[in-house]
């Protein structure tokens, strides 16, 4: 349904997209990650056609979102992170709108599409509200209909939990996977446990490249990390590690406290019982079976043991991490620890310019950009 090859977008002489290519297949939830700035709503802006790429071709459904924009659009409904809305007209006068925008001319027709939307997305209880008196959640919901009316193949939704409380986010996430049923979405986020539960395909972006493209599982499967292994055992805590780093394929063996907090020297002060241990096997090693098998020789009792695996968090500052700045990107991180936009979500094109850029050029980007 999308087809993404060598896409590139430049601001001046700097970089803020980099030959980026991949493909959604119809009926798929691709999750689109990235750090702030990393150059994930300039890519999602030149999906749906808002921004020309200065370099590549973008097709939805078929259709060159360049050449043929109204024929792709046809094909798109887009959730930008700060939602459209007229807050002054209530949900229905807004959809009706919305609809009329997107070429539902029948009145009959438009009306009960609005209506069959809001039934989905629950809103017919507000849909004589004024939108500015809604919640948060209900505003996200307003947007996600009004990117809905036309009855798009693909949706395009960037950050669309931003801002919400526990039960909001929970709601859009269950809203999102019903979606995905019919619809192909592409979902931009750095929430990583929203992307574990709701997609079945990761793409990361850093520093406006591609740097993984896997399905979450295998992403875990496929991290080249030493094996954790998390423990209870009962027992003298000193005899307990002497035994557990005599283990062949053992790198360490820690006493750890409930939480997992490592008590180093502590070990030799404490009186038998109870203790929660931690150890790190060699990467692509097994020691589960050895280390067991040591404990019960050595007469300790075995209460808990399993293996740690690593979270799509830990792969996603793993991989991150081992992204190498280039010669002209290297104040860029100097740029992010003191850019003053610490916790903010909604990154514009001209943060990300200025991102690019070399601190000596930061001005005279923001200038170009405004221009």
């Amino acid at each position: 349904m999308i087809e993404v090859e060598h896409l590139t977008k430049y601001y001046g002489t700097f970089p803020v997209v980099r030959d980026v290519t991949f493909n959604v297949e119809r009926g798929e939830i691709l999750g689109f990650l990235g750090p702030n700035g990393a150059g994930k709503t300039t890519t999602m802006r030149m999906i749906t056609g808002y921004l020309p790429p200065t370099s590549g071709t973008v097709r939805v459904a078929g259709f060159d979102v360049t050449e043929k924009s109204l024929e792709a659009r046809q094909h798109l409904g887009y959730l930008p992170e700060t939602v459209p809305l007229y807050t002054e007209l209530t949900t229905v006068e807004y959809l009706d709108f919305r609809g009329r925008l997107t070429g539902l001319l029948n009145t009959r027709d438009r009306r009960a599409r609005m209506y069959e939307v809001m039934d989905r997305l629950n809103l017919t209880d507000v849909a004589n509200k004024q939108i500015g008196n809604l919640s948060r959640g209900y505003r996200q919901r307003v947007g996600l209909a009004q990117a809905m009316l036309h009855n798009p193949d693909v949706l395009i939704l960037d950050e669309p939990t931003v801002g919400l409380d526990p039960v909001q986010i929970t709601e859009v996430r269950d809203l999102i996977k019903e979606l995905g049923l019919d619809h192909t979405i592409i979902l931009s986020t750095h929430l990583l446990p929203e992307v574990s539960m709701v997609c079945n395909r990761v793409i990361i972006i850093n520093r406006g490249r591609l740097v993984a493209v896997d399905t979450p599982i295998h992403l875990t499967e496929n991290v080249n990390e030493q094996q954790t292994i998390q423990l209870e055992i009962g027992g003298t805590p000193a005899a307990v590690l002497n035994g557990l780093r005599t283990v062949t394929g053992v790198r360490s063996a820690r006493l750890t406290s409930p939480d997992g907090k490592v008590l180093d020297g502590a070990a030799d002060a404490l009186p038998a019982g109870v203790n929660a241990y931690q150890v790190e096997g060699a990467a692509g090693t097994d020691v589960r079976s050895e280390v067991a098998s040591a404990i019960v020789a050595g007469g300790f009792q075995l209460l808990e043991l399993k293996a740690v695996r690593p979270s799509l968090e830990d792969i996603f500052v793993n991989i991150i991490s081992k992204e190498m700045p280039e010669e002209d990107d290297m104040e860029d991180t100097e740029m992010d620890a003191g850019d003053g936009n610490e916790g903010e979500d909604d990154w514009s094109d001209e943060q990300e310019v200025v991102a690019a850029a070399p601190t000596r050029e930061r001005v005279t980007a923001k200038r170009r950009v405004r221009k």
